[in-house]
């Protein structure tokens, strides 16, 4: 699927995100949340961020799914969700086929 790129400044806590789009004649409106996750809140030692992350994504809201996690530093890392029902839709706009 192709891309674009939209640069989003850092900033505590989540923003909330919702893209309104026209492909090819068809609206779809998809709304996405970045959350920065700071390694000092995590309740798992620092040596293991995996489990960190591992938690943050079992606990998250059911109506959200992971889209990306970004790259880490040595504060926090930066986690992108995606509306499932919305990105649902959009699956059956841009691969019908795989649906």
């Amino acid at each position: 699927m192709p891309h674009i790129a939209i640069p989003i400044p850092a900033s505590p806590g989540k923003q909330e995100i919702e893209i309104e789009m026209t492909i090819n004649g068809v609206q779809q409106q998809v709304h996405y949340r970045v959350e920065l996750f700071y390694w000092s809140e995590c309740e798992m030692p620092q040596v293991n961020r995996v489990e960190c992350i591992r938690g943050i994504l079992n606990e998250y809201d059911q109506e959200w799914m992971l889209y990306l996690i970004g790259e880490p530093n040595e504060d926090f890392i930066p986690i992108i969700f995606v509306k499932k029902d919305e990105w649902a839709e959009q699956r059956k706009i841009t691969h019908p086929q795989a649906v």
